[in-house]
């Protein structure tokens, strides 16, 4: 396959079962002059399993801003370079999106691989509506940001889809029954497409016990879902005013994370909402 000089390729990979790369990724992946790997190992088993052999450099969290110039650099020299992640699509909920934005205002071209996605694939299965669903990726990791934050997510009607971790699974259950009752219907997807892949619906606080009643539930990497409130929620902010929601919410959760919450409860504007989060937060600090 001959590929364009000089574009950024986002290509998706598998979530664990190699079978699932395409032909194009595949392709891609073969002919790019650099990949950008957000674990270096993952990527070189993959490319191992793939018969393939590539120049590759780490791109995560921790040092994506640095890589940037770096792989601007190797556009302009007419080089194209895939971005990849350690499964699934990369960005969702992963590092490149600093590198996508300095790539596209640098007026380099950037192109999907399109492949697995784990939130598409747990979606697909699940059982729940999917015709309007919220992704909102990893939870906040302290067990009082988290219950702030479902608490506000207790009115959403679209389906809510997270990502949570092996360790934090079991308490991250525990509080979704608590924000939005032990009968909302939820759906937990485990190891997708790998060997032990589980995908488990009940309601919230059938969930708990199952959870809590077998060590190997709480092995791998997950995928909850939670149905949508319906009319019968009741609405508990009636009376409350904006300020007093963004007050609470800017105590607990970083001021932009605080203020589209609130905008969400309260149906307020972002902005205004963004501004009272910060004066919150200047009060706080200066009492």
């Amino acid at each position: 396959m001959s590929i364009e000089e000089s574009v950024l390729y986002i290509v998706a990979t598998p979530l664990g079962n190699l079978g699932d790369i395409s032909d194009r990724a595949r392709a891609v992946l073969g002919a790019v002059g650099l990949i950008a790997a957000e674990d270096t190992r993952v990527t070189q088993r993959l490319l191992s399993h793939l018969g393939l052999k590539a120049r590759y450099l780490s791109l995560h969290e921790h040092n994506e801003t640095a890589r940037v110039p770096v792989i601007l650099q190797a556009l302009a020299e007419g080089q194209s370079v895939a971005l990849v992640s350690d499964a699934g699509t990369p960005l969702i909920s992963d590092p490149g999106f600093r590198l996508v934005r300095a790539v596209r205002e640098a007026g380099w071209r950037v192109s999907p691989i399109p492949g697995p996605s784990a939130v598409i694939a747990a979606l697909s299965v699940s059982g729940l509506p999917t015709d309007r669903f919220v992704f909102e990726g990893f939870l906040p990791a302290r067990g009082a940001k988290r219950r702030t934050y479902l608490q506000a997510l207790v009115r959403e009607t679209g389906t809510l889809v997270f990502y949570e971790s092996s360790h934090r699974i079991a308490d991250c259950l525990e509080d979704m029954a608590q924000a939005f009752g032990t009968a909302r219907r939820a759906v937990v997807a485990r190891e997708l497409t790998k060997h032990f892949e589980q995908v488990v619906s009940a309601p919230l606080g059938d969930l708990v016990a199952w959870i809590a009643v077998n060590e190997d539930h709480r092995r791998g990497e997950f995928v909850v879902m939670v149905e949508g409130a319906t009319d019968a929620v009741p609405d508990d902010t009636s009376g409350i005013s904006a300020a007093h929601v963004i007050a609470v919410l800017a105590a607990a959760l970083p001021t932009r994370q605080a203020a589209d919450l609130a905008a969400r409860i309260t149906g307020g504007s972002r902005q205004a909402l963004y501004r009272a989060a910060q004066q919150a937060k200047q009060e706080r600090e200066g009492e």
